[in-house]
Protein backbone atom coordinates (compact mmCIF):
# COMPACT_ATOMS: atom_id res chain seq x y z
CA UNK A 1 0.00 0.00 0.00
CA UNK A 2 1.32 3.43 -0.93
CA UNK A 3 1.78 6.04 1.80
CA UNK A 4 -0.46 8.74 0.36
CA UNK A 5 -4.19 9.13 1.11
CA UNK A 6 -7.12 11.12 -0.26
CA UNK A 7 -8.53 13.32 2.51
CA UNK A 8 -12.18 14.05 1.78
CA UNK A 9 -12.63 17.18 3.89
CA UNK A 10 -11.90 19.77 1.17
CA UNK A 11 -13.57 18.31 -1.91
CA UNK A 12 -14.29 20.44 -5.00
CA UNK A 13 -17.55 22.31 -4.69
CA UNK A 14 -20.12 23.94 -6.96
CA UNK A 15 -21.77 26.44 -4.68
CA UNK A 16 -22.81 24.52 -1.57
CA UNK A 17 -22.75 21.11 -3.23
CA UNK A 18 -19.88 18.71 -3.86
CA UNK A 19 -18.83 18.56 -7.52
CA UNK A 20 -19.42 14.80 -7.92
CA UNK A 21 -18.26 14.57 -11.57
CA UNK A 22 -14.92 16.15 -10.67
CA UNK A 23 -14.57 13.96 -7.57
CA UNK A 24 -15.21 10.90 -9.76
CA UNK A 25 -12.39 11.96 -12.08
CA UNK A 26 -10.09 12.52 -9.11
CA UNK A 27 -10.95 9.12 -7.62
CA UNK A 28 -10.27 7.46 -10.96
CA UNK A 29 -6.84 9.08 -11.31
CA UNK A 30 -6.00 8.24 -7.70
CA UNK A 31 -6.91 4.58 -8.12
CA UNK A 32 -5.31 4.39 -11.56
CA UNK A 33 -1.93 5.24 -10.03
CA UNK A 34 -2.26 2.57 -7.34
CA UNK A 35 -3.39 4.74 -4.44
CA UNK A 36 -6.23 3.23 -2.40
CA UNK A 37 -6.63 5.09 0.94
CA UNK A 38 -9.62 7.43 1.50
CA UNK A 39 -10.45 9.36 4.67
CA UNK A 40 -13.80 10.90 5.62
CA UNK A 41 -15.90 11.87 8.65
CA UNK A 42 -19.56 12.71 9.16
CA UNK A 43 -18.83 16.35 9.95
CA UNK A 44 -16.87 16.96 6.76
CA UNK A 45 -18.81 19.31 4.47
CA UNK A 46 -21.90 18.91 6.65
CA UNK A 47 -22.27 15.19 5.89
CA UNK A 48 -21.73 15.63 2.14
CA UNK A 49 -18.27 14.07 2.24
CA UNK A 50 -19.67 10.66 3.19
CA UNK A 51 -22.26 10.90 0.40
CA UNK A 52 -19.51 11.78 -2.09
CA UNK A 53 -17.58 8.70 -0.96
CA UNK A 54 -20.65 6.57 -1.66
CA UNK A 55 -21.46 8.08 -5.05
CA UNK A 56 -17.91 8.53 -6.39
CA UNK A 57 -16.10 5.57 -4.84
CA UNK A 58 -18.26 2.87 -3.22
CA UNK A 59 -20.77 2.60 -6.07
CA UNK A 60 -18.04 2.52 -8.70
CA UNK A 61 -15.31 0.25 -7.31
CA UNK A 62 -15.24 -3.21 -5.67
CA UNK A 63 -15.10 -2.88 -1.89
CA UNK A 64 -11.85 -4.83 -1.58
CA UNK A 65 -10.07 -2.46 -3.99
CA UNK A 66 -9.88 0.52 -1.61
CA UNK A 67 -9.27 1.36 2.05
CA UNK A 68 -11.82 3.60 3.77
CA UNK A 69 -11.45 5.39 7.09
CA UNK A 70 -14.31 7.03 8.98
CA UNK A 71 -14.57 8.52 12.46
CA UNK A 72 -16.69 8.66 15.59
CA UNK A 73 -17.14 12.36 16.36
CA UNK A 74 -18.33 13.40 19.81
CA UNK A 75 -21.03 15.99 18.89
CA UNK A 76 -23.03 13.27 17.09
CA UNK A 77 -23.79 11.11 20.13
CA UNK A 78 -24.87 11.77 23.71
CA UNK A 79 -24.82 8.32 25.29
CA UNK A 80 -23.12 4.97 24.70
CA UNK A 81 -26.41 3.71 23.25
CA UNK A 82 -26.24 6.34 20.51
CA UNK A 83 -22.89 5.16 19.11
CA UNK A 84 -23.97 2.04 17.25
CA UNK A 85 -26.93 3.69 15.47
CA UNK A 86 -24.63 6.54 14.46
CA UNK A 87 -22.03 4.06 13.19
CA UNK A 88 -24.67 2.20 11.16
CA UNK A 89 -25.82 5.49 9.64
CA UNK A 90 -22.23 6.15 8.56
CA UNK A 91 -21.98 2.75 6.87
CA UNK A 92 -25.21 3.53 5.02
CA UNK A 93 -24.12 7.05 4.06
CA UNK A 94 -20.85 5.72 2.64
CA UNK A 95 -22.52 2.76 0.96
CA UNK A 96 -20.25 0.13 2.54
CA UNK A 97 -20.58 -2.84 4.90
CA UNK A 98 -17.43 -2.14 6.91
CA UNK A 99 -14.73 0.46 7.50
CA UNK A 100 -11.08 -0.47 7.25
CA UNK A 101 -10.20 2.07 9.94
CA UNK A 102 -12.55 3.63 12.46
CA UNK A 103 -11.05 6.46 14.48
CA UNK A 104 -12.20 8.09 17.69
CA UNK A 105 -12.19 11.63 16.33
CA UNK A 106 -10.18 14.67 17.49
CA UNK A 107 -9.41 13.33 20.95
CA UNK A 108 -8.37 16.04 23.41
CA UNK A 109 -8.66 16.88 27.09
CA UNK A 110 -11.90 18.73 26.24
CA UNK A 111 -13.76 15.66 24.98
CA UNK A 112 -11.90 12.63 26.37
CA UNK A 113 -14.17 12.20 29.40
CA UNK A 114 -17.19 11.94 27.12
CA UNK A 115 -15.49 9.30 24.97
CA UNK A 116 -14.41 7.46 28.12
CA UNK A 117 -17.77 7.62 29.89
CA UNK A 118 -19.63 6.49 26.75
CA UNK A 119 -17.23 3.56 26.25
CA UNK A 120 -16.35 4.81 22.76
CA UNK A 121 -13.03 2.94 22.56
CA UNK A 122 -14.58 -0.28 23.86
CA UNK A 123 -17.50 -0.10 21.43
CA UNK A 124 -15.12 0.53 18.52
CA UNK A 125 -13.23 -2.61 19.60
CA UNK A 126 -16.52 -4.55 19.70
CA UNK A 127 -17.26 -3.39 16.15
CA UNK A 128 -13.86 -4.70 15.13
CA UNK A 129 -14.55 -8.07 16.78
CA UNK A 130 -17.80 -8.22 14.78
CA UNK A 131 -16.00 -7.55 11.49
CA UNK A 132 -17.60 -4.16 10.89
CA UNK A 133 -14.27 -2.43 11.46
CA UNK A 134 -10.85 -3.82 10.57
CA UNK A 135 -8.70 -1.48 12.66
CA UNK A 136 -9.42 0.83 15.59
CA UNK A 137 -7.57 4.11 16.02
CA UNK A 138 -7.96 7.74 16.97
CA UNK A 139 -7.20 11.18 15.64
CA UNK A 140 -5.59 13.43 18.20
CA UNK A 141 -5.27 17.15 19.01
CA UNK A 142 -3.50 17.73 22.31
CA UNK A 143 -0.17 17.41 24.12
CA UNK A 144 2.28 14.52 23.85
CA UNK A 145 1.81 13.86 27.57
CA UNK A 146 -1.94 13.47 27.13
CA UNK A 147 -1.46 11.25 24.06
CA UNK A 148 0.71 8.95 26.16
CA UNK A 149 -1.96 8.84 28.87
CA UNK A 150 -4.66 7.85 26.35
CA UNK A 151 -2.49 5.17 24.72
CA UNK A 152 -1.70 3.68 28.12
CA UNK A 153 -5.42 3.56 28.94
CA UNK A 154 -6.41 2.18 25.53
CA UNK A 155 -3.90 -0.32 24.12
CA UNK A 156 -6.58 -1.35 21.62
CA UNK A 157 -5.74 1.78 19.62
CA UNK A 158 -3.81 0.54 16.58
CA UNK A 159 -3.08 3.80 14.71
CA UNK A 160 -2.95 7.49 15.65
CA UNK A 161 -3.77 10.35 13.29
CA UNK A 162 -1.83 13.49 14.19
CA UNK A 163 -1.28 16.94 12.73
CA UNK A 164 2.28 17.07 11.43
CA UNK A 165 4.03 19.52 9.13
CA UNK A 166 7.27 21.44 9.03
CA UNK A 167 5.80 24.55 10.67
CA UNK A 168 3.99 22.76 13.52
CA UNK A 169 7.01 20.51 14.11
CA UNK A 170 8.06 22.52 17.18
CA UNK A 171 5.06 24.82 17.62
CA UNK A 172 4.19 24.79 21.36
CA UNK A 173 0.44 24.97 20.55
CA UNK A 174 0.53 21.82 18.39
CA UNK A 175 3.68 19.91 19.43
CA UNK A 176 3.76 17.77 16.30
CA UNK A 177 7.21 16.34 16.93
CA UNK A 178 6.38 15.42 20.52
CA UNK A 179 3.20 13.60 19.45
CA UNK A 180 5.11 11.82 16.70
CA UNK A 181 7.68 10.62 19.24
CA UNK A 182 4.90 9.17 21.42
CA UNK A 183 3.62 7.23 18.40
CA UNK A 184 7.15 5.95 17.90
CA UNK A 185 7.54 5.01 21.59
CA UNK A 186 4.32 2.97 21.56
CA UNK A 187 4.92 1.65 18.04
CA UNK A 188 1.67 3.11 16.71
CA UNK A 189 1.69 3.86 12.97
CA UNK A 190 1.06 7.58 12.44
CA UNK A 191 -1.46 8.91 9.94
CA UNK A 192 -0.64 12.50 9.06
CA UNK A 193 -3.29 15.21 8.67
CA UNK A 194 -2.69 18.84 7.71
CA UNK A 195 0.71 18.24 6.03
CA UNK A 196 0.15 21.45 4.04
CA UNK A 197 -1.50 23.18 7.03
CA UNK A 198 -4.76 23.92 5.22
CA UNK A 199 -2.90 25.40 2.22
CA UNK A 200 -0.76 27.80 4.26
CA UNK A 201 2.40 25.99 3.14
CA UNK A 202 1.49 26.60 -0.50
CA UNK A 203 0.69 30.30 -0.11
CA UNK A 204 4.14 31.16 1.17
CA UNK A 205 5.60 34.66 1.41
CA UNK A 206 8.01 35.52 -1.40
CA UNK A 207 11.02 35.03 0.87
CA UNK A 208 9.90 31.49 1.68
CA UNK A 209 9.15 30.68 -1.96
CA UNK A 210 12.66 31.79 -2.92
CA UNK A 211 14.22 29.29 -0.50
CA UNK A 212 12.29 26.38 -1.99
CA UNK A 213 12.72 27.61 -5.57
CA UNK A 214 16.48 27.26 -5.14
CA UNK A 215 16.03 23.50 -4.76
CA UNK A 216 14.42 23.26 -8.22
CA UNK A 217 12.59 20.15 -7.10
CA UNK A 218 8.83 20.63 -7.32
CA UNK A 219 5.78 22.49 -6.09
CA UNK A 220 5.50 24.04 -2.64
CA UNK A 221 2.92 21.37 -1.77
CA UNK A 222 5.40 18.66 -2.75
CA UNK A 223 7.88 19.79 -0.11
CA UNK A 224 5.20 19.85 2.59
CA UNK A 225 3.79 16.41 1.79
CA UNK A 226 7.13 14.70 1.14
CA UNK A 227 8.48 16.18 4.37
CA UNK A 228 5.69 14.54 6.40
CA UNK A 229 6.08 11.24 4.54
CA UNK A 230 9.84 11.11 5.20
CA UNK A 231 9.59 10.07 8.86
CA UNK A 232 9.82 6.30 9.52
CA UNK A 233 6.81 5.98 11.85
CA UNK A 234 4.50 7.61 9.29
CA UNK A 235 2.12 5.11 7.76
CA UNK A 236 -0.04 7.45 5.67
CA UNK A 237 -0.05 11.14 4.68
CA UNK A 238 -3.43 12.67 3.85
CA UNK A 239 -3.99 15.49 1.40
CA UNK A 240 -7.31 17.33 1.22
CA UNK A 241 -7.30 17.83 -2.55
CA UNK A 242 -9.97 20.20 -3.83
CA UNK A 243 -9.44 20.01 -7.61
CA UNK A 244 -7.92 17.81 -10.30
CA UNK A 245 -4.87 20.06 -10.61
CA UNK A 246 -3.93 19.44 -6.97
CA UNK A 247 -4.54 15.73 -7.50
CA UNK A 248 -2.19 15.61 -10.50
CA UNK A 249 0.50 17.55 -8.65
CA UNK A 250 0.30 15.26 -5.61
CA UNK A 251 0.40 12.12 -7.74
CA UNK A 252 3.44 13.35 -9.65
CA UNK A 253 5.75 13.14 -6.65
CA UNK A 254 4.02 10.51 -4.49
CA UNK A 255 3.62 7.71 -7.04
CA UNK A 256 7.37 7.08 -6.82
CA UNK A 257 7.99 8.58 -3.39
CA UNK A 258 11.51 9.81 -2.62
CA UNK A 259 12.24 10.75 1.02
CA UNK A 260 13.72 14.14 1.91
CA UNK A 261 17.45 14.71 1.65
CA UNK A 262 19.58 16.89 3.95
CA UNK A 263 19.33 19.97 1.70
CA UNK A 264 15.53 19.75 1.67
CA UNK A 265 15.31 19.40 5.45
CA UNK A 266 17.57 22.45 5.81
CA UNK A 267 15.46 24.45 3.34
CA UNK A 268 12.13 23.84 5.08
CA UNK A 269 13.73 24.79 8.40
CA UNK A 270 14.58 28.16 6.83
CA UNK A 271 11.01 28.52 5.58
CA UNK A 272 9.74 27.63 9.07
CA UNK A 273 11.78 30.46 10.55
CA UNK A 274 10.48 32.89 7.91
CA UNK A 275 6.86 31.96 8.64
CA UNK A 276 7.38 32.26 12.38
CA UNK A 277 8.65 35.81 11.91
CA UNK A 278 5.42 36.83 10.18
CA UNK A 279 2.34 38.13 11.95
CA UNK A 280 -0.48 35.85 10.86
CA UNK A 281 -3.23 33.64 12.29
CA UNK A 282 -2.30 29.96 11.71
CA UNK A 283 -5.85 28.86 10.87
CA UNK A 284 -6.13 25.69 8.73
CA UNK A 285 -9.77 26.33 7.73
CA UNK A 286 -10.95 23.01 9.16
CA UNK A 287 -14.21 24.83 9.98
CA UNK A 288 -14.83 23.00 13.27
CA UNK A 289 -15.41 26.44 14.82
CA UNK A 290 -18.17 27.45 12.43
CA UNK A 291 -20.81 24.84 13.15
CA UNK A 292 -21.45 25.83 16.76
CA UNK A 293 -21.09 29.60 16.42
CA UNK A 294 -24.34 31.21 17.67
CA UNK A 295 -23.65 34.31 15.56
CA UNK A 296 -22.80 32.42 12.36
CA UNK A 297 -19.43 34.14 12.02
CA UNK A 298 -17.44 32.65 9.08
CA UNK A 299 -14.29 32.57 11.19
CA UNK A 300 -11.83 30.87 8.76
CA UNK A 301 -12.79 33.18 5.89
CA UNK A 302 -12.33 36.26 8.08
CA UNK A 303 -8.96 35.01 9.31
CA UNK A 304 -7.92 34.55 5.67
CA UNK A 305 -8.81 38.20 5.02
CA UNK A 306 -6.68 39.22 7.99
CA UNK A 307 -3.66 37.17 6.89
CA UNK A 308 -3.79 38.43 3.32
CA UNK A 309 -4.08 42.01 4.51
CA UNK A 310 -1.03 41.53 6.73
CA UNK A 311 0.98 39.98 3.92
CA UNK A 312 0.00 42.46 1.22
CA UNK A 313 -0.40 45.87 2.83
CA UNK A 314 -1.84 47.44 -0.31
CA UNK A 315 -4.51 44.74 -0.74
CA UNK A 316 -8.03 46.02 -0.11
CA UNK A 317 -9.12 43.37 2.36
CA UNK A 318 -12.07 45.41 3.57
CA UNK A 319 -14.04 44.66 0.38
CA UNK A 320 -13.46 40.93 0.78
CA UNK A 321 -14.37 41.19 4.46
CA UNK A 322 -17.63 43.00 3.66
CA UNK A 323 -18.51 40.36 1.07
CA UNK A 324 -17.83 37.51 3.51
CA UNK A 325 -20.01 39.08 6.23
CA UNK A 326 -22.87 40.35 4.06
CA UNK A 327 -25.29 37.62 5.13
CA UNK A 328 -23.34 36.24 8.11
CA UNK A 329 -21.92 37.46 11.39
CA UNK A 330 -19.16 40.06 11.62
CA UNK A 331 -16.16 39.83 13.94
CA UNK A 332 -17.74 42.41 16.24
CA UNK A 333 -20.84 40.20 16.63
CA UNK A 334 -18.82 37.73 18.72
CA UNK A 335 -20.37 37.26 22.17
CA UNK A 336 -17.21 35.56 23.53
CA UNK A 337 -19.03 32.31 24.36
CA UNK A 338 -15.83 30.36 23.65
CA UNK A 339 -17.47 27.46 21.78
CA UNK A 340 -15.10 27.99 18.87
CA UNK A 341 -11.97 27.79 21.01
CA UNK A 342 -13.08 24.52 22.63
CA UNK A 343 -13.11 22.74 19.26
CA UNK A 344 -10.15 24.48 17.56
CA UNK A 345 -7.41 21.88 16.82
CA UNK A 346 -4.85 24.71 16.64
CA UNK A 347 -5.83 26.03 20.10
CA UNK A 348 -6.13 29.54 18.69
CA UNK A 349 -7.32 32.46 20.87
CA UNK A 350 -10.16 33.02 18.41
CA UNK A 351 -12.02 35.56 20.51
CA UNK A 352 -8.97 37.80 20.75
CA UNK A 353 -8.31 37.45 17.02
CA UNK A 354 -11.88 38.48 16.25
CA UNK A 355 -11.33 41.67 18.25
CA UNK A 356 -8.27 42.38 16.09
CA UNK A 357 -10.33 41.80 12.94
CA UNK A 358 -13.05 44.14 14.10
CA UNK A 359 -10.45 46.88 14.61
CA UNK A 360 -8.86 46.24 11.23
CA UNK A 361 -11.95 45.92 9.04
CA UNK A 362 -14.86 47.56 10.87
Amino acid sequence: MKNFGFGCMRLPMIGDEVDHPQVCRMVDRFMEEGFTYFDTAHGYIGGKSEIAVRECLAKRYPRESYILTNKLTHPYFKTAEDIRPFFESQLEACGVEYFDYYLIHAVSKENYDKYHNCRAFEIAKELKDEGKVKHVGMSFHDTPEFLEKVLQAHPEVEVVQIQFNYVDYDDPKVESWGCYQVCEKYNKPAIIMEPVKGGLLINLPDEGKAVLDELKGGSYASYAIRYAASFPQVFMVLSGMSNTEQMEDNISYMKEFVPFNEAEFAAVEKVRDILKSQESIPCTACRYCVEGCPKQIPIPELFACYNTQKRYQDWDGSKRYQARTKDLGKASDCIACGKCEKVCPQHLPIREHLKELAKMFE
